[in-house]
C-alpha cells in the first residue's frame, strides 16, 4: 500500500513540486496523487495535467493518459508535453493515425519554442510511422491473400465448367452417334487436356506472381544510412561535416542554432560554414527511391 503523505496544507504548487519528487523517485501512483489535488486546487494549468499523464504512461494507463493530455490541450493547444504524451498513449493503444498527428504536432511546437527534447520525439514520430505502416501491410497482405483465393477458385471454376460442357457434348454426340465415339472421343480427351493444362499453367503464373509480390514486399526497409541522425527521416539534403557524419542539413542546422555548435555525435567544434553538401549520398537516396516508392510513405 502506498505510503500516505501530509498535504492538506500545501498550495497546489507545493502539491506538485511533492509529485515530481515523488515521480524521481518511480513512486508514479503516489505522484500521480499529488498531481490530483494540485489540479483540485488549481485545474488551470495544464502541467498538472501532463505531469499526472506522465505517471499513467508509466502505469501503462493509456486511457487515463489519453484523457489528461487532452484536458492540457483545452487548456494549452501549443503544449509540447500535452501533445507527446498524447502521441505516446494512441501509440500504446496501437491508434497509429492519430498518433502520428500529435507526434508531428509536438515535433513542430518543439522546433517552434526551440526546446531540446525536440529530438526524442522525432525518434517515437518514426516509430509510430513506422508501425502504422506495418498495420497496413499487414492489411494489404490480408487482402493479397484474399484477392489471390478468389482469383484461383475463378481459374478451377472455369475450367470446372468448360470441362462439364465438354460432357456434355460427349454425350450428345454418343446418343447421336454411335458410330463416331472412338474419334470423337479422342478429341474431346484432347481437348480436356488441354482446359487443364490451362487451368494448372495460369493458377501457377498467378501463384508467382503472388509469391514476388509478397518477396518484394517482406525485403521493404530503409536502410539506417539513408536516415538522418537527428530526425531518423530520409535524407532530402544531406550534408557531411568535417568529422564525416552524414546529418540532414535543416536538422544539423537547428542542432547549431538551438543546442550549441559542436557535431552532435563526435562533440567536436562545428559551424555552419563547414557543411558541405553529400552529393554521392544524395545521388544513392534518389536511387533508392525511384527503385521503392514506398519509402516516400514510410
Amino acid at each position: 500500500m502506498s505510503k500516505m503523505y501530509s498535504t492538506a496544507n500545501l498550495s497546489d504548487k507545493e502539491l506538485k513540486e511533492q509529485g515530481n519528487r515523488l515521480f524521481s523517485l518511480h513512486k508514479y501512483e503516489d505522484a500521480a496523487n499529488c498531481y490530483t489535488k494540485a489540479i483540485i486546487k488549481n485545474p488551470t494549468q495544464a502541467l498538472y495535467f501532463t505531469n499526472r499523464a506522465l505517471c499513467h504512461l508509466k502505469l501503462k494507463r493509456w486511457e487515463s493518459s489519453c484523457q489528461d493530455c487532452r484536458r492540457a490541450l483545452d487548456i494549452d493547444p501549443c503544449s509540447v508535453k500535452g501533445h507527446f504524451f498524447l502521441g505516446l498513449a494512441l501509440l500504446e493503444s496501437e491508434l497509429y493515425d492519430e498518433a502520428v498527428k500529435h507526434l508531428q504536432r509536438a515535433v513542430d511546437l518543439a522546433k517552434e519554442q526551440k526546446l531540446n527534447y525536440g529530438d526524442d520525439i522525432t525518434s517515437v514520430l518514426r516509430q509510430a510511422r513506422k508501425r502504422r505502416f506495418q498495420l497496413r501491410e499487414e492489411q494489404r497482405i490480408a487482402q493479397d491473400i484474399e484477392l489471390q483465393t478468389y482469383l484461383n477458385q475463378l481459374l478451377a471454376e472455369d475450367a470446372e465448367r468448360k470441362l462439364t460442357a465438354l460432357n456434355d457434348q460427349e454425350v450428345m454426340k454418343d446418343g447421336d452417334n454411335k458410330s463416331g465415339t472412338d474419334a470423337s472421343g479422342s478429341d474431346l480427351a484432347r481437348r480436356k487436356e488441354e482446359i487443364e493444362e490451362k487451368r494448372d499453367i495460369c493458377t501457377a503464373h498467378l501463384n508467382d506472381l503472388f509469391a514476388k509480390v509478397d518477396d518484394r514486399r517482406r525485403k521493404r526497409e530503409v536502410p539506417d544510412y539513408l536516415c538522418g541522425k537527428i530526425s531518423f527521416e530520409i535524407l532530402q539534403e544531406p550534408v557531411i561535416t568535417p568529422s564525416g557524419i552524414t546529418y540532414e542539413r535543416k536538422d544539423i542546422e537547428e542542432h547549431l542554432q538551438r543546442v550549441g555548435h559542436f557535431d552532435p555525435v563526435t562533440r567536436v567544434r562545428l559551424t555552419q560554414d563547414q557543411l558541405i553538401p553529400n552529393l554521392a549520398m544524395k545521388e544513392v537516396v534518389d536511387t533508392f527511391l525511384q527503385e521503392n516508392e514506398w519509402a516516400l510513405y514510410y
